[in-house]
């Protein structure tokens, strides 16, 4: 058994027997691997994809030992505002992932459903609310949600309140971008701002705010660049990388630190040779641990993930002299915000702009809102004629995924778009 497999068998003991000494172990372990990655990089994926992990592995790594300059949050909540107080965010939906990473997300789901949680919820808000429930994750100084999207956001963040006593704030994003709706959200912002300046003894740079949105448009045209030339170019990496740049679009968009780094691999992709396989765009969350996705997307030659669409949820360009009606119309306008007819015509927009060959859906176990628009969405892609696969499974929970089921009918799709190919 490799050393990493009997630390993660050790912290699982530790957080089920010791709660408190669990934690420190898993702060530990993030820490340890904030090493690894830096001095033992994965040599199979490009460097910029190495830098990314290394990045995001500091990032949740730096705000779990400030326990008191840390916040919850969903995973579109502002974080430019947060960046702009000295503070970070982390995310519910991130937080799981990289609890599950110790493999612990059985524990914590299984704990809060022996508090009577429905096995149909979202395996990330029950992990979230175990892990927290069963005494392993200490709570913040302040929790921040907004409405969009997932209807289970307001209960476990109500519930968290209730359990913890930690402030929360809840952002409620209107469907219309009109200037009404725009000035109520901003104001919604303010509010916010506000509650974490009392509470953590923080100030709202307005000027680092300002400047974090211009970092942010230039940000977003490199990302465009550079899904731009992964449709022309081989860029080896990994279905977790994926993830990663979905975290890092999220929790760090603004900063000049994921600027360079998207920089860095717009100058990187050009030096690999010409992509001549299949190009997938992947929509919703991402089960970096099943196999069979590893198999086929893992520096794969034959087939390349271009992007998810949770990483262009929103393009707007923002006006950094009105950073909060900005940001107001930056959620208001988000692909995830309104009817899933909206969405689905936004994916399609996505899929014809990065050339892609197919799209794969993924239904995330107790999200109804992939469930139900699945169907929909499918439609708009035959209708433009762009092969659509649905696949079943969840997230982080191992137990909702089954491996034979996916590799069936993931085979069978490929060699399909292969055929039409030829």
């Amino acid at each position: 058994m490799k050393i990493a497999d009997r630390y993660i068998n050790y912290t699982k003991s530790k957080a089920q027997a010791d709660p408190e000494k669990g934690w420190e172990r898993i702060k530990l372990g993030f820490q340890a691997n904030c090493l690894k990655t830096a001095m033992l990089p994965n040599k199979k994926i490009a460097k910029g994809y190495q830098k990314l992990e290394d990045m995001m592995m500091r990032f949740v790594s730096r705000s779990l030992s400030h326990e008191r300059r840390y916040i919850w949050g969903n995973i579109f909540a502002p974080c430019e505002i947060f960046e702009s107080m000295g503070i970070k965010m982390l995310s519910i939906e991130c937080l799981g992932c990289y609890l599950s990473g110790f493999h612990l997300e059985e524990h914590f789901i299984d704990y809060a459903q022996s508090l009577g949680l429905a096995p149909t919820l979202c395996s990330y808000h029950k992990a979230f609310i175990g892990s927290v429930a069963s005494g392993v994750v200490p709570a913040p100084a302040f929790a921040v949600s907004t409405s969009m999207t997932c209807d289970g956001n307001l209960n476990t963040f109500r519930y968290l309140q209730k359990k913890t006593g930690v402030p929360f704030a809840l952002l409620d994003v209107p469907y219309e971008a009109d200037n009404a709706s725009v000035i109520y959200l901003a104001g919604q912002m303010k509010d916010m701002v506000g509650k974490i300046e009392s509470q953590l003894g923080c100030k709202c740079d307005l000027d680092k705010l300002k400047k974090s949105l211009e970092i942010e448009n230039q940000t977003w045209q490199e990302l465009i660049r550079f899904y731009q030339n992964m449709s022309q170019y081989y860029y080896p990496g990994e279905i977790i990388d994926q993830l990663y740049m979905m975290m890092g679009v999220h929790l760090m968009m603004g900063t000049p630190e994921f600027l360079a780094l998207v920089q860095y691999m717009n100058r990187e992709i050009v030096t690999y040779p010409a992509f001549m396989g299949k190009k997938i765009l992947w929509v919703h969350l991402l089960p970096f641990y099943q196999e069979t996705l590893k198999t086929y997307f893992n520096c794969n030659k034959a087939y390349q993930l271009m992007a998810s669409d949770i990483v262009f949820d929103n393009l707007d360009e923002l006006d950094p002299d009105r950073p909060f009606e900005s940001l107001a119309r930056k959620l208001i306008r988000n692909v995830y915000n309104g009817t899933y007819d909206h969405k689905a015509k936004a994916i399609r927009r996505m899929a014809e702009k990065s050339s892609a060959d197919a799209v794969i859906h993924f239904c995330h176990w107790g999200c109804k809102q992939a469930d139900g628009g699945s169907a929909i969405l499918k439609q708009e892609m035959k209708q433009h004629g762009i092969p659509m696969l649905i696949l079943d499974g969840d997230g982080i929970d191992r137990r909702n995924s089954h491996d034979g089921q996916i590799k069936t009918r993931l085979e069978a799709f490929l060699e399909m778009i292969q055929e039409e190919r030829k």
